[in-house]
């Protein structure tokens, strides 16, 4: 299925201004050529300021960067930005000149300063500096995000914002019209996949999942072919959109390719692009053989290898392919992905690439039923929270591109560390956050205390440097988080595993505050190796309830909290040795990974509001008849 959007002049026109009325069609198209910039599709000139249509938006951006403010023509110095009417300049905006080493924690913050932010993704451009989109939650917010941010001073770097266009507020009858045939008009040679390079609204169908592709950098040219006709048959054969990311990475042995597509289509391309690497290796006597080579995310890899490698093994046997995959070692911060390695016969790779790809498909839409069951779960909840997490959640992927790059949310976020998420666009095509209503609902902002215990060594890569993560984090979720010993002075819940040394993180908070800082924490963890490939990270976390509210919790015959283990996936604890403390109160053990943890803390918090709920009316009840017995 080929993806369509809104025409690409639609989205990639630019305006000049403080032109000089000498200038020329001519001359501005050689100004373009002299910067290396591709010539427009179609350059209107006005009196004193022009419309220029670009291709795509790595190479509109790189025109603004270039350009505007510093090159003078005919004695005036232009002025080049994203040309947007009026009706279509609403809630996105674009923030340009961001240092690459700016955490997305502070980055996160700083746009929270504004407004409700509803979607960030990172824009993969050929400039050294990041570039992201960002999406409020009003028009308003949008207004005052760019007054404040435009000229924004981080260490050396001034941010540059801009509006973008977007298509959700043009009204439906003023849609952009579509080509003859009805396809907008698309760019196969653009380096951003999915909706990094879209801005439309997005398409009620399954969640694009993209093939993820490395391919060795000599055979790029043949997969391209002369004036791009190969892979433009690629794409129109397999009826899939295919990014080859050729300018990231100069000098790199091997370049990614990404297809977009259904599962049916990337195969296609994929034994396609397979077909002509082997023929042109055969065509210049390369005697090696050409694997195939399958970049995925992290969080989903040990799915795909399955309990003491059983699918692996199970797809290398069905298929006679022998399968690698790269160290966990090769992983950083800017590289989330692990390479799959497929060695076998060109229908070998084939039926291997069919196999793990459903594998991953399913680890992938399993996270978004979890992500999407926490949006019910709890009240007031933005899901965009989820473009925050570590590398290690099962969180959202962040947006494609060259390997590497540095990534903008989290997987959903996966991610960002963005990974991140990820934000909740990028590369998998996620419906933006804005589709979940954000209530400010008075249980929302209720302030929880939950006691999360981690390994006592993770406790020097959580605090951070000088305490600067942990800062970070607290201010990014909006909670309190303190690193206290287990058992002081018995103020503090003992874990259920007394082998296990380890330390407790206090973390106050709103449930979405949890949400978030819990979900940072479980994050670091898988980041910093402190839990294997094939392992899942597991926590135990602690929560009081009311004395009077641990009953209803355990169920009639332990049936609630059977019942509650059977939903979440985690393990619940209700010790009945416990002596209430000085606020009537006990400890809930719960035992799992991030989501199930989640669900089960999100489960008897409605439990202990249920109780109180009917203890007020209780007291009201007794007020009332104790005021007509006098």
């Amino acid at each position: 299925m080929a993806r369509f959007g809104p025409p690409s002049c639609i989205m990639n026109k630019l305006y000049v201004g403080n032109l000089s009325p000498s200038v020329t069609v001519e001359d501005l198209k050689q100004l373009f050529g002299e910067r290396k910039l591709p010539v427009a599709d179609q350059v209107l000139l006005k009196s004193g300021y022009a419309f220029v249509d670009f291709p795509d938006q790595n190479s509109a951006i790189k025109a603004i960067e270039t350009l505007s403010g510093k090159v003078e023509l005919h004695g005036k110095v232009i002025e080049v930005d994203y040309s947007v009417p009026k009706k279509l300049r609403s809630r996105k905006i674009q923030i340009r000149n961001i240092p690459p080493h700016l955490q997305w924690e502070v980055l996160d913050g700083l746009l929270a300063q504004y407004g409700t932010v509803e979607n960030l993704e990172q824009v993969n451009t050929d400039t050294e500096t990041a570039v992201v989109n960002v999406t409020y939650a009003t028009k308003e917010e949008a207004k005052v995000a760019i007054e404040k941010l435009t000229g924004h001073q981080f260490e050396d770097y001034s941010f540059k914002v801009s509006y973008i266009v977007d298509m959700d507020a043009a009204p439906p009858d003023q849609a952009p019209r579509t080509r003859r045939g009805g396809r907008s008009s698309r760019d196969h040679g653009a380096s951003q996949p999915g909706p990094s390079g879209e801005f439309g609204p997005p398409r009620p169908r399954q969640h694009d999942f993209p093939l993820r592709m490395l391919v060795p950098t000599q055979f790029v040219g043949a997969i391209i072919g002369k004036e791009g006709l190969t892979i433009k048959n690629v794409t129109k054969q397999t009826q899939s959109k295919v990014d080859i990311h050729r300018k990231e990475n100069a000098g790199a042995a091997e370049k990614p390719i990404t297809i977009h597509s259904t599962p049916e289509g990337c195969s296609s391309a994929c034994r396609m692009i397979l077909d002509i690497m082997q023929k042109e290796a055969n065509e210049t006597k390369t005697t090696e053989d050409i694997p195939l080579k399958i970049l995925a995310h992290n969080s989903l890899v040990g799915r795909l290898i399955g309990k003491e490698g059983r699918n692996l093994k199970k797809i290398e046997e069905e298929t006679g392919t022998k399968i690698t995959i790269s160290s966990l070692q090769d992983l950083t911060i800017y590289n989330p992905e692990r390479t799959i390695t497929v060695k076998g016969s060109l229908e070998a790779c084939c039926k291997a690439e069919a196999e793990i790809m459903k594998k991953l498909r399913e680890a992938y839409e399993n996270d978004i039923a979890a992500i999407n069951q926490q949006a019910n779960l709890i009240p007031g909840l933005n899901l965009n929270a989820l473009g925050i997490f570590s590398s290690g959640l099962p969180v959202l992927p962040p947006a494609a591109g060259p390997r590497g790059a540095v990534p903008a949310v989290a997987p959903a976020g996966y991610n960002p560390f963005l990974s991140h998420s990820s934000h909740l666009g990028g590369l998998y095509g996620v419906p933006p956050a804005s589709a979940i209503t954000h209530q400010h609902s008075q249980q929302a902002q209720e302030q929880e205390v939950v006691y999360l215990f981690i390994p006592t060594q993770a406790v020097g890569a959580l605090i951070g440097k000088k305490g600067q993560h942990i800062k970070q984090l607290a201010h990014f979720a909006g909670a309190s988080i303190k690193v206290g010993f287990v058992g002081v002075n018995g103020a503090l819940p003992q874990p259920e595993n007394p082998d296990v040394t380890v330390r407790t993180v206090i973390i106050t908070g709103t449930p979405e505050a949890q949400f978030k800082a819990q979900g940072r924490i479980f994050g670091k963890l898988k980041e910093e190796n402190f839990f294997t490939a094939k392992e899942e990270v597991k926590l135990e976390t602690h929560i009081k309830v009311p004395s009077t509210a641990a009953g209803r919790v355990i169920g009639k015959g332990g049936k609630t909290v059977n019942e509650l283990q059977n939903l979440t996936s985690a393990e619940v604890i209700v010790p009945r040795d416990q002596t209430p403390d000085e606020n009537d109160e006990v400890f809930v053990k719960i035992s799992g990974h991030f989501f199930a943890s989640q669900t089960a803390q999100r489960k008897i918090r409605e439990i202990i509001q249920q109780v109180k709920q009917q203890e007020q009316k209780h007291q009201q009840g007794a007020t009332v008849s104790l005021h007509h017995s006098k």
